[in-house]
C-alpha cells in the first residue's frame, strides 16, 4: 500500500511540473472520490458495508498541432464486506481485455484489494480530413442514452454510476470526414482469439437536422448491419438504433449452462436487437426521458439464468422487453434529484433509482442514491436485493 500511494504521488508531481512548465504542450486532470455503500443480497445473511477509494489521473501531451497521445489511469482501493463475503470479488472489479493487459492487482487480502489500470492510452494524428486513432480508446457509437444495440465496441452500462469515463477498448480507428458533419469510419479491434475480434465500419451522414449512422461489420465471427439515428422532434430529443446480427452457432455457447433447446440461442434465425429513445426538459428544468429495448431472441421468463449467454452474444439485455423512465428535476440551482426505473413487462420485475446530486464548492460534489430490485426469484431484477451509495468527488 505504502509503495503504491509514493508512485501515485511522485507521477501526479511529476506530471503536474510539466503542465506548469509547458502548459501549452500538456494538460492534467483527474478526480479523487470516496464511496461508501451498503447492500444487502439475497442468499447472504449479514449487509455489506463497504468502502471505495478512486482516483483517477488523465494526461494530455500536444507534441504538434495535429498530433495528441493521451494516458488515462484508473486506481481502486476497496475495503470492506463485499470483499470478505463475495467469493472472487477481485475477479468481478478487474475489466477484461482481449488484447493487451495494463492492469495490476497492487494487493488483495483478506478485506481488501487495490487495482490499478491504464484506462485510456492512446495516440491521435489528424491530417486535414483523415484522422486515425490508435491504442485504447472509446468508440462510441450508439446514440441512445440507456441502451446502444449499435455501440458493438463498448457499450455502456446505466447501472454503473461511479464510471463516468465509460468503457474503452484497444482499438486502431480511422475517421475521413466527408463533410462538416458527415464522415467515413472503420474500426478494428484485435484480440487473442479470432473469436473476440471485430471489424466493423460506419457511414455517418446529416439530413433534416437528423444524425444518420449505417454500421456493417463482423463480431463474434457473425455478420452485423445496424442503423442509427439522432434528431428532435418539437424540441424532444428523438432517438434509435436497430442491429441485425447473423445466426448464432453452437461455438457461440462455450459454456453450456443450459440445454440448447432451452436456451438464449436460435440458431435459425438472425438476432435483432432496436432501442427507441425520447427526451424533453421543460422551461422550470423538469425532464423526463423514455427508452425500450427490445431483443427478438430475448427471455420472457427465468430472464436471471441467462444472462451469461446473453452477454456471449453482445446483448445488453437476455429480456424480450425492457423499458426506462427517468425524471429529474434542479430543486435548487446546485441540487438535482432524479429517479429512474428499469421494468421487465415479462416477468414484472424492476429496478428503482432515486439520487440526489449537490455542488458543496467549486470543484466538490456530494451524491447519493439507492438500488431497488424487486421481483420473483429467477426474474431479471429478483435476485439483487438492495443498496445504497454515498459518494464524495473532488475534481481537478
Amino acid at each position: 500500500m505504502r509503495y503504491l500511494i509514493n508512485f501515485l504521488l511522485l507521477l501526479i508531481l511529476f506530471f503536474s511540473n510539466l503542465c506548469f512548465a509547458q502548459l501549452s504542450d500538456f494538460e492534467f486532470g483527474g478526480y479523487q472520490k470516496y464511496l461508501f455503500g451498503t447492500s444487502k443480497y439475497p442468499g447472504i445473511e449479514s449487509r455489506l458495508n463497504d468502502h471505495l477509494l478512486h482516483t483517477r489521473l488523465n494526461f494530455r501531451y500536444y507534441p504538434s498541432q495535429n498530433i495528441i497521445t493521451a494516458l488515462e489511469l484508473r486506481f481502486r482501493a476497496y475495503y470492506g464486506g463485499s470483499v470478505e463475503k463475495i467469493p472472487n470479488y477481485s475477479d468481478l472489479i478487474q475489466t477484461k481485455r482481449d488484447f493487451v493487459d495494463l492492469d495490476w492487482m497492487m494487493w488483495n487480502s483478506k478485506s481488501s484489494l487495490g487495482y490499478l489500470e491504464v484506462d485510456r492510452f492512446y495516440f491521435d494524428w489528424n491530417l486535414n480530413k483523415l484522422q486515425i486513432t490508435l491504442g485504447r480508446q472509446r468508440v462510441a457509437w450508439g446514440t441512445c442514452w440507456v441502451w446502444n444495440p449499435t455501440d458493438i465496441f463498448n457499450p455502456l452500462n446505466v447501472l454503473d454510476f461511479d464510471y463516468e469515463a465509460l468503457p474503452a477498448t484497444d482499438a486502431v480507428r480511422l475517421q475521413y470526414y466527408t463533410g462538416a458533419v458527415s464522415k467515413l469510419e472503420i474500426a478494428y479491434k484485435p484480440a487473442k482469439e479470432n473469436r473476440d475480434q471485430i471489424l466493423a465500419g460506419l457511414w455517418s451522414i446529416n439530413k433534416w437536422d437528423y444524425d444518420f449512422n449505417f454500421i456493417a461489420g463482423m463480431r463474434f465471427k457473425r455478420w452485423l448491419a445496424g442503423f442509427s439515428w439522432a434528431g428532435d422532434i418539437l424540441d424532444a430529443g428523438f432517438r434509435g438504433e436497430i442491429l441485425v446480427s447473423d445466426k448464432a452457432s453452437q461455438s457461440d455457447n462455450p459454456n453450456q449452462l443450459i440445454p440448447v433447446d432451452n436456451s438464449i440461442y436460435n440458431f435459425d434465425q438472425s438476432i435483432v436487437s432496436a432501442s427507441l429513445s425520447g427526451d424533453y426538459t421543460f422551461e422550470n428544468s423538469f425532464y423526463i426521458h423514455t427508452e425500450i429495448l427490445f431483443n427478438n431472441n430475448g427471455k420472457t421468463d427465468n430472464t436471471f439464468l441467462y444472462q451469461q449467454e446473453a452477454s456471449s452474444l453482445g446483448m445488453l439485455s437476455a429480456a424480450r422487453w425492457s423499458l426506462y423512465q427517468e425524471f429529474a428535476y434542479d430543486i435548487t440551482p446546485l441540487i438535482r434529484g432524479t429517479i429512474f426505473a428499469i421494468f421487465n413487462p415479462s416477468d414484472h420485475s424492476i429496478i428503482v433509482v432515486p439520487s440526489v446530486s449537490y455542488s458543496v464548492i467549486t470543484n466538490l460534489d456530494l451524491f447519493a442514491n439507492v438500488f431497488f430490485f424487486e421481483g420473483d426469484s429467477l426474474t431479471e431484477f429478483g435476485e439483487y436485493g438492495t443498496a445504497a451509495y454515498i459518494r464524495l468527488k473532488y475534481s481537478f
